[in-house]
């Protein structure tokens, strides 16, 4: 079911300060949106998925999300309570019947209204919290970094201590889950494409499994359907860099995002923005081509930012002071993000 409220809440300023800062306006409303059968779409991302919630821009939408695991499959492990299984999980995988080509649990589609293809749809992050105890690795035959070496399809379900925000994923290694985010956060493809599975990322953004779009952050997404049609899920506690043998810990989380609509931006990939850094992605299915995209976007972005600085010098900046780091290898579609940090730019 969908829940939205009445409620009206400040709305953001329309830039986006280096601290994130927040200002104030009074005409932003709230809404939830709750996972169910019917705000739910699984494996793929379309252009004519019909929206479950329709809002407007600047408007503030939390979000849960559900992860891929069946309550059979949870409770077959024998370490989670049938009572730490949320409701709507059961009543998900036996109502929906369109799954795929991919995996991913989505909730949405959000439409935001006075989206056109063109536009990019800014996403804030506001914020991320656990909203399961549990979550689960797996390992799939053929697939991973390394899938000639583990043939096997494998699976561990780990409990989550939500309160100490660490999870013990095998005997005495225990990991933090504070920097929980979402995998999966993308809007519709072109009508071109058609559907399209939520395993690779794209250019509609998709399932990127990039580890540093946590709370605070913000993605710049091109649009390319009427009302963006956003959708978020593949919700991990932790995961590093690589994400080599396929997955992080997958689990279920409850984020808060602002949606604002940017006619004053154009671009041809996704982008995102820290409080400390701008980010650029290079996706491609050769992880080569994905770091040549990577630096290519880098150039691109310095350039368009400071328009003193010519292209050899941007090369030099992303070669002296520019992080790149791999994405995930796992998605078919691999992914290079490289962080130009915003502190060396005395002229901005």
């Amino acid at each position: 079911m969908t829940f939205c409220t009445s409620r009206l809440v400040p709305k953001l300023a329309a830039g986006f300060a280096a601290a994130l800062a927040f200002t104030a306006s009074a005409d932003a409303a709230e809404h939830t949106l709750m996972p169910s059968s019917k705000t739910v779409h699984i494996g793929h991302f379309a252009p004519n998925v019909k929206p479950v919630l329709s809002v407007d821009s600047g408007d503030f939408v939390t979000v849960e999300t559900v992860s891929m695991l069946t309550p059979e499959d949870i409770l077959k492990s024998g370490v989670v309570p049938a009572s730490s299984i949320p409701p709507y999980q059961a009543e998900i995988f036996r109502e929906v019947k369109d799954r795929g080509p991919g995996p991913h649990v989505l909730t949405g589609p959000i439409e935001v209204r006075g989206a056109e293809p063109g536009d990019v749809l800014e996403v804030r992050i506001i914020s991320v919290d656990l909203a399961h105890d549990f979550g689960f690795n797996r390992q799939r035959p053929g697939a991973g970094a390394i899938p000639e070496d583990f043939p096997n399809l494998w699976q561990r379900i780990i409990p989550i201590d939500k309160a100490k925000k660490t999870a013990e994923i095998a005997k005495g290694v225990v990991i933090p889950v504070n920097r929980p985010f979402f995998g999966t956060m993308g809007v519709a493809p072109p009508l071109t494409l058609g559907r399209i599975s939520s395993g690779p990322p794209g250019i509609h953004c998709g399932n990127l499994d990039n580890k540093d779009l946590v709370a605070g952050t913000t993605l710049f997404i091109p649009v390319h359907v009427k009302g963006a049609l956003f959708s978020v899920g593949d919700a991990h506690a932790a995961q590093g860099h690589g994400e080599v043998d396929l997955t992080g810990i997958e689990t279920g989380l409850k984020g808060r995002f602002q949606f604002i609509v940017r006619k004053d931006m154009k671009l041809a990939w996704p982008r995102a923005e820290t409080p400390t850094h701008w980010m650029v992605m290079g996706l491609h299915i050769d992880l080569d081509e994905a770091m040549k995209m990577a630096v290519r976007e880098t150039i691109d972005d310095i350039t368009k930012r400071f328009s003193h600085l010519t292209r050899e010098e941007a090369y030099m900046i992303a070669s002296v002071a520019v992080d790149y780091h791999v994405t995930q290898v796992v998605d078919g579609t691999k992914g290079i993000h490289g962080m130009i940090p915003k502190a060396i730019f005395a002229s901005r």
